[in-house]
């Protein structure tokens, strides 16, 4: 994951607190009793975020990743937040079915893995229980004042071993909980080095279980952020600015706003619809406004796009690459539909490249053909990629999920992902880059 809040004052608090551990004017103690000899010899994440609470006044909280151990002792009149879950209501969770499954293994393990399989079933089963009872006693406060589950936030899917102990969820929980506005926020790691981690460096939440619950509590999925700009990864169903009304105000621009109140007033450069996901950029400063925005209009930005079209092109004798240019303006009594106007209409540039033809399963489970294509629009008119697919001017085939010039079955998105984007940073000039699978 990249940082999602700025790291340096953060991270000269980690290092005091390392300074002070060495010093042995704080020290780390273990607070639960079955602890392997292998864990007490790994080192742990030290973890600091510097908050502020509505008044201003400026909090500094600190944790260490795990639920087996804590810093004692005082520093900076900062807070050490526990985890959001304590150990002895996960061994609580756990105790049930701790003594079977341990039995099973012993049994296993003494017929070498011979005519074993019912033994494993019955273990996993077991196992499986017992950490849904585990995962189902975290919840998470986020950056809207809600509460959210954690199986709410997996999709009731089992996440790895330790998701929600680390550094990170622990202190936005923290903060989100006691109504303090992250300002930086850093991880360093303590004790002795391994291969994959360095005593004293600093490292970013984990892509293997902080990627699946931070972006439900800070409300996007943070792909870059500088003092400038920030990229995210829009996730479909969400608006990109609010739009008229109470109940259209929860988009991407009031969350990044929530989350960086420094952020200007107006910081969207452009925009994809609602049903759309992916790469977004948005700006934090006027200057940096300005000049994305003379970016786009210039058609200085590359982006790509990539849509599961709801039959197979080939059959309508469509080529497998090409350009076309369409012609649309708004549909005065159909809003927000755009239609065919060769007149009045605006130019739309569409540059495509088939991919594939592919299987997709449908929300009731059945099977259909579906086109995977490639878009680079040359131009950025509304609705354009999905008038380029449905439209008869165009392939005459919508984008599977498209609610306005398709259809959508219950249970659907339109399957449009924004996967790359390329332009020039506001400040330095220099080239950047980005990209971003979809999850379809």
């Amino acid at each position: 994951m990249f940082p999602p809040f700025d790291e340096e004052p953060a991270f000269e608090y980690c290092n005091e607190i390392i300074s002070l551990l060495d010093e042995r004017k704080l020290s780390i103690e273990y607070v639960t009793e079955k602890i392997s000899t292998e864990r007490i010899e790994n080192g742990i994440m030290i973890g600091v975020l510097v908050a502020e609470n509505s008044s201003g006044e400026k909090k500094i909280l600190f944790t260490v990743s795990g639920i087996s151990r804590r810093i004692n002792g005082e520093f900076q009149n900062a807070v050490f937040v526990e985890p959001v879950v304590s150990s002895a209501e996960i061994f609580s969770a756990l105790e049930k079915n701790d003594r079977e499954i341990h039995l099973l293994t012993n049994k296993i393990n003494s017929l070498d893995g011979k005519n074993c399989s019912s033994l494993i079933l019955r273990r996993n089963e077991l196992t499986s229980e017992s950490l849904k009872k585990v995962y189902s006693l975290y919840h998470f406060h986020c950056f809207d004042g809600k509460v959210r589950a954690l199986n709410e936030i997996c999709g009731n899917s089992l996440p790895p071993t330790g998701t929600g102990d680390c550094c990170a969820p622990k202190l936005l929980n923290f903060a989100f909980k006691n109504g303090f506005a992250p300002l930086s926020m850093c991880e360093v790691f303590y004790g002795k080095s391994s291969g994959s981690k360095i005593s004293g460096h600093r490292y970013p939440p984990c892509d293997e279980r902080c990627a699946l619950i931070l972006p439900e509590i800070l409300g996007v999925e943070i792909l870059y952020r500088d003092k400038d700009i920030i990229v995210v990864n829009k996730q479909s169903g969400i608006l990109s600015v609010p739009g008229r009304g109470p109940e259209k105000q929860d988009c991407i621009v009031n969350r990044v706003k929530k989350i960086f109140p420094f952020c200007i007033e107006q910081p969207a450069v452009h925009r994809l619809d609602m049903e759309t996901s992916g790469l977004m950029v948005l700006a934090f400063t006027k200057e940096a406004h300005r000049n994305l925005c003379r970016q786009f209009e210039e058609g200085k930005v590359e982006k790509k796009y990539i849509a599961l079209l709801d039959g197979i092109l080939a059959k309508k004798n469509i080529a497998q690459s090409g350009t076309m240019e369409l012609f649309f303006r708004l549909d005065v009594e159909h809003r927000p539909h755009q239609i065919w106007d060769s007149v009045y209409g605006k130019k739309a540039v569409t540059e495509w490249k088939i991919l594939d033809v592919e299987k997709y399963i449908c929300p009731d489970g059945t099977k259909k053909n579906v086109t995977r294509v490639l878009f680079l629009p040359h131009t950025g008119r509304t609705h354009q990629l999905r008038l380029a697919s449905a439209d008869s001017h165009g392939f005459g085939v919508p984008i599977v999920g498209d609610t306005l010039y398709g259809r959508c079955e219950p249970g659907e998105r339109l399957m449009l992902h924004s996967c790359y984007l390329r332009f020039e940073h506001p400040s330095t000039g220099y080239p950047m880059e980005f990209e971003c699978e979809s999850d379809f």
